[in-house]
Protein backbone atom coordinates (compact mmCIF):
# COMPACT_ATOMS: atom_id res chain seq x y z
CA UNK A 1 0.00 0.00 0.00
CA UNK A 2 1.43 3.46 -0.67
CA UNK A 3 1.29 6.63 1.74
CA UNK A 4 -1.00 8.42 -0.44
CA UNK A 5 -3.42 5.67 -0.13
CA UNK A 6 -3.84 5.64 3.48
CA UNK A 7 -7.16 6.64 5.03
CA UNK A 8 -7.40 10.13 6.80
CA UNK A 9 -7.46 7.80 10.34
CA UNK A 10 -4.77 5.36 9.52
CA UNK A 11 -2.53 8.55 8.39
CA UNK A 12 -3.22 10.28 11.63
CA UNK A 13 -2.87 6.97 13.51
CA UNK A 14 0.88 7.01 12.07
CA UNK A 15 1.73 10.58 12.95
CA UNK A 16 0.68 9.80 16.41
CA UNK A 17 2.85 7.07 17.14
CA UNK A 18 5.88 8.92 15.11
CA UNK A 19 5.44 11.43 17.58
CA UNK A 20 4.97 9.69 20.57
CA UNK A 21 8.39 7.95 19.75
CA UNK A 22 10.35 11.40 19.06
CA UNK A 23 8.77 12.25 22.67
CA UNK A 24 9.65 9.40 24.84
CA UNK A 25 13.63 10.06 24.18
CA UNK A 26 14.59 12.37 27.22
CA UNK A 27 16.79 14.90 26.86
CA UNK A 28 19.81 14.56 28.20
CA UNK A 29 21.96 16.24 30.48
CA UNK A 30 25.78 16.49 30.69
CA UNK A 31 26.95 17.39 34.15
CA UNK A 32 30.87 17.66 34.72
CA UNK A 33 32.59 17.01 38.17
CA UNK A 34 36.01 17.90 38.82
CA UNK A 35 38.24 19.36 42.03
CA UNK A 36 36.14 20.93 42.82
CA UNK A 37 33.29 22.03 41.28
CA UNK A 38 30.48 21.04 38.96
CA UNK A 39 29.82 22.30 35.67
CA UNK A 40 27.44 23.62 35.02
CA UNK A 41 26.78 24.66 38.55
CA UNK A 42 22.87 25.09 37.98
CA UNK A 43 20.93 22.92 36.04
CA UNK A 44 17.05 23.83 35.17
CA UNK A 45 14.76 21.44 34.70
CA UNK A 46 11.06 21.44 34.60
CA UNK A 47 8.28 19.88 36.54
CA UNK A 48 7.09 16.49 35.25
CA UNK A 49 9.66 16.63 32.11
CA UNK A 50 11.83 13.64 32.42
CA UNK A 51 15.47 13.75 31.86
CA UNK A 52 18.52 11.89 32.33
CA UNK A 53 21.62 13.47 33.88
CA UNK A 54 25.10 11.95 32.83
CA UNK A 55 27.96 12.78 35.78
CA UNK A 56 30.90 12.48 34.07
CA UNK A 57 34.41 13.04 35.94
CA UNK A 58 38.35 12.71 34.56
CA UNK A 59 40.42 13.34 37.56
CA UNK A 60 38.58 11.27 40.92
CA UNK A 61 35.94 10.30 41.89
CA UNK A 62 33.24 12.44 42.97
CA UNK A 63 29.14 11.58 43.93
CA UNK A 64 26.38 13.56 43.26
CA UNK A 65 24.00 14.08 45.68
CA UNK A 66 20.39 16.09 45.63
CA UNK A 67 18.90 14.90 49.16
CA UNK A 68 15.41 16.72 48.34
CA UNK A 69 15.30 15.02 45.00
CA UNK A 70 16.17 11.41 45.86
CA UNK A 71 19.75 11.73 43.80
CA UNK A 72 22.78 9.89 45.09
CA UNK A 73 25.09 9.09 42.18
CA UNK A 74 29.05 8.03 41.95
CA UNK A 75 30.75 9.20 38.99
CA UNK A 76 34.36 7.39 38.59
CA UNK A 77 36.91 8.46 35.96
CA UNK A 78 35.47 6.61 32.66
CA UNK A 79 33.04 5.67 34.18
CA UNK A 80 30.14 8.08 34.04
CA UNK A 81 27.39 7.88 36.43
CA UNK A 82 23.88 7.98 34.56
CA UNK A 83 20.72 9.42 36.52
CA UNK A 84 16.85 9.42 35.47
CA UNK A 85 14.60 11.95 37.14
CA UNK A 86 11.46 13.73 36.33
CA UNK A 87 11.34 16.11 38.67
CA UNK A 88 7.55 16.31 40.94
CA UNK A 89 7.45 19.90 42.38
CA UNK A 90 8.95 22.87 41.21
CA UNK A 91 11.40 25.08 43.70
CA UNK A 92 15.52 25.35 43.56
CA UNK A 93 17.33 22.25 45.36
CA UNK A 94 21.19 22.17 46.00
CA UNK A 95 23.47 19.71 45.45
CA UNK A 96 26.98 18.75 46.13
CA UNK A 97 29.56 16.19 46.31
CA UNK A 98 29.33 13.10 49.25
CA UNK A 99 32.65 11.73 47.97
CA UNK A 100 35.47 13.20 49.70
CA UNK A 101 37.65 15.02 47.28
CA UNK A 102 40.10 16.69 48.80
CA UNK A 103 40.62 19.95 50.23
CA UNK A 104 38.29 22.14 48.46
CA UNK A 105 35.41 18.93 48.53
CA UNK A 106 33.44 21.64 50.87
CA UNK A 107 32.86 23.70 48.45
CA UNK A 108 31.67 21.45 46.02
CA UNK A 109 28.06 22.26 45.25
CA UNK A 110 24.92 23.65 43.00
CA UNK A 111 21.44 23.81 42.28
CA UNK A 112 18.59 22.08 40.16
CA UNK A 113 15.95 24.57 39.42
CA UNK A 114 12.71 22.77 38.59
CA UNK A 115 10.13 25.31 37.34
CA UNK A 116 6.57 24.55 36.64
CA UNK A 117 6.21 23.95 32.30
Amino acid sequence: MHLLQLTPLALASLTAIGMQSIDAAPEVIQIQAKCYQYSPREIHLKKGVPVVLQITTLDKTHGFYVPDMNIDATAKPGKPAQVSVTPTKSGVFPFSCDVFCGEGHDGMEGKVVVTDK
